[in-house]
């Protein structure tokens, strides 16, 4: 379920009670990836986003190293459903920033502007998503909520249909956007036309059984 996102007020912690949240967090670390407090009162650790994305991403890839780097060669394809990845952040990183370095860690060239960090979570029974703010700091989400996933997870998604900054794309990327959809009108109606050409089949082969003589 989707909800609009709740106003919800960033409680400051004192460096004592931000060393015994980290101190309990840790305790419950199944994954080895455990919090750090630094002398400043920064706060180091990772979290896990989720890749929900339904459009293609534009990726620099380098042929010549035979890997994806920056480049001027790009390419566009669709990210695999339920993609996770993990970034090590500190407390003070926003959620802007967050999308940033994710985007970044992979080469992807779209405008970071074009995504969204949302934050999934129990309660009474039920799953909510709601979207984050850009000056919200996941990091410090994560520490409140534990290490738990199914408590909170976080995940990365466009802006909805009607939020989309369409300036935000270049000319060759809405123009692949376009290609990918031809191709994906004509695969569907290649298979209506496979459908219907079978149901076909099977209709004048009935006919052909009713109508022979004797």
């Amino acid at each position: 379920k989707d909800v609009q996102k709740e106003r919800e007020p960033h409680v400051y912690l004192s460096k004592e009670e931000v060393k015994e949240k980290i101190q309990s967090y840790n305790s419950s670390v199944t994954d080895k990836l455990k919090m750090t407090l630094n002398a400043n009162g920064v706060y180091t650790g990772f979290i896990k986003v989720q890749m929900e994305l339904c459009r293609p991403i534009t990726v620099q890839c380098s042929q010549s190293q035979g890997r994806c780097a920056p480049s001027n060669t790009e390419t566009a394809f669709y990210l695999p459903d339920g993609c996770v990845n993990t970034l090590h952040i500190s407390s003070t990183n926003t959620v802007r920033e967050v999308i940033e370095a994710l985007l970044k860690k992979f080469f992807v060239a779209d405008n970071p502007a074009k995504f969204a960090l949302y934050k999934r979570c129990h309660k009474e029974d039920q799953v909510y998503t709601c979207k984050l703010s850009d000056r919200e700091h996941p990091l410090y989400l994560r520490l409140v909520a534990g290490p738990k996933t199914e408590m909170l997870s976080f995940v990365l998604r466009e802006h909805e249909t009607g939020e989309v900054m369409w300036e935000a794309f270049s000319i060759p990327e809405l123009q692949n956007f376009l290609r990918i959809l031809d191709k994906e009108e004509n695969d569907q109606l290649q298979i209506l036309r496979n459908r219907y050409a079978a149901y076909r089949g099977k209709l004048e082969e009935a006919l052909r059984g009713v109508l022979k003589p004797g």
